[in-house]
C-alpha cells in the first residue's frame, strides 16, 4: 500500500496496486505544469481510490488529458489521459518510502535548453509507440 497527495493535504490518495517505475517527461507541458520536468508512476484504476479531494480541480488540457492539482496549495497531483487503464501520479506526491524507482526519460526532443540528461536511462524524443 502507498498514500500520497498534495502539500497540504486537501487532496491525499491510497495506491493498493503496484506502481509503474517512474517516467520523466521534459515535454514543455510539462516543465510548465511542475515549473520543471515532470516526474510521474502509474498505477491500474481499480488499486487508485481518493481519500480527500476536497482541494482537487482538474485542469482540460485536451479531450483526453486532464491534470489533478490542489487549489488551496497548488500542488500538482494526478495526470489522467483517458481510455488509458492506468492513472498517473506525480511521483513527488508520493509520501516515502514509495517503494519504486526511474526507468525513462520522455519527450527529450522538447526539453529545456538549460540543463542536461546524464543519468544513463533509456530516452526517447517524443512517447514510445506514439
Amino acid at each position: 500500500m502507498n498514500t500520497g497527495g498534495c502539500f497540504c493535504g486537501a487532496v491525499r490518495y491510497e495506491v493498493s496496486a503496484p506502481l509503474t517505475a517512474v517516467a520523466y517527461c521534459h515535454c514543455s507541458k510539462c516543465r510548465k505544469w511542475h515549473g520543471h520536468v515532470g516526474a510521474y508512476a502509474a498505477v491500474d484504476r481499480e488499486g487508485f481510490r481518493l481519500t480527500e479531494a476536497r482541494g482537487l480541480k482538474w485542469h482540460s488540457v485536451s479531450p483526453t488529458v486532464r491534470r489533478g492539482f490542489c487549489v488551496e496549495c497548488g500542488s500538482s497531483v494526478l495526470f489522467d489521459e483517458s481510455p488509458d487503464p492506468k492513472i498517473s501520479l506525480c511521483a513527488g506526491s508520493l509520501d516515502a518510502p514509495t517503494g519504486i524507482r526511474e526507468k525513462v526519460h520522455v519527450y527529450t526532443g522538447s526539453k529545456g535548453d538549460y540543463y542536461e540528461i546524464a543519468d544513463g536511462l533509456l530516452k526517447y524524443d517524443t512517447f514510445p509507440g506514439k
